[in-house]
């Protein structure tokens, strides 16, 4: 059983342990692509045609050539069927420029096994704290060039802001924008749980629109939620009824600590958790 599966977009795959990317490819020496991770579960990608309209949507945003997506679609299915059913994986989706000197788009998926701080964040919650994002809210509308929503390789400020909530001793970030709204995750988008309402920043906050989170707004008013999108601030976290970073792979990680303080465990914990899972499906 392969620990990682490397498959390019014309189904071939790949030996995962020899090198892929020429040295001059503009996503290894600029951060210029996007792409979008799934969760394999089941021997099944799940939300894949979400995950394959954001893909769209990004590459739009950053002037690449619209993905076909039944191309992806069979490469999705080769990487699956190579990996099994018996475990979960992370499968990502990279899409880049090319290379420096003009290529057609490099395009590859990589599946490998879910990391072990995943199954502890679904099991045990997660420690936040908030960190300045250095934006204003209406910063995507005024500046589209800057891909506020669109799902770039370009994370490295994501992981530094990870590294230094790790050096606080927190698991995960929240930003917040520069008036002091609650924007989103690193990873993830911030979920908010108010009764049995449930509540998400808009994503014209300059927001990455959430494939997860989307799915769990499409099933919640068959189980008696009503859902939202609008302006949060770190109060309403700290008042809630329940907060959550929900991501594709983490799919529902309870925030239980929030800037050192810990916060309310209410009656939902446990079945926000399970709805989603049940919305990924």
């Amino acid at each position: 059983m392969a620990e990682r599966v490397l498959v390019t977009l014309d189904g071939e795959v790949r030996d995962a342990d020899v090198p892929l990317l020429h040295a001059d490819d503009i996503g290894v020496l600029r951060g210029d692509g996007v792409f979008e991770t799934l969760l394999v579960r089941g021997g099944r990608a799940r939300t894949v045609e979400q995950h394959l309209s954001r893909l769209v949507s990004s590459a739009a945003a950053a002037g690449l050539p619209a993905p076909e997506r039944d191309d992806w679609r069979l490469a999705i299915d080769v990487a699956v069927d190579q990996w099994g059913a018996e475990r979960e994986g992370a499968l990502r989706l990279v899409y880049t420029r090319g290379r420096e000197g003009g290529s057609e788009p490099t395009a590859f998926l990589l599946l490998t096994p879910v990391a072990e701080r995943v199954y502890k964040a679904r099991a045990d919650g997660v420690s936040v704290v908030t960190l300045e994002r250095g934006y204003s809210v209406d910063l995507a509308s005024k500046a589209p060039w800057q891909l506020l929503g669109a799902k770039t390789l370009s994370y490295a400020t994501n992981m530094a802001a990870l590294r230094h909530a790790e050096s606080l001793g927190a698991d995960d970030v929240i930003y917040i924008s520069s008036e002091g709204f609650v924007l989103e995750g690193p990873r993830s988008s911030v979920l908010v749980a108010r009764g049995r309402t449930l509540i998400t920043p808009p994503p014209e906050q300059g927001i990455l629109p959430g494939t997860t989170q989307q799915a769990l707004f499409d099933v919640a008013g068959d189980h008696n939620f009503v859902v939202r999108y609008e302006p949060v601030r770190p109060a309403d976290l700290v008042v809630a009824d329940g907060v959550w970073l929900v991501s594709s792979v983490a799919l529902a990680a309870r925030v239980h600590t929030l800037d050192g303080h810990d916060l309310s465990r209410r009656s939902l914990v446990g079945e926000v958790e399970a709805l989603v899972d049940a919305a990924v499906e």
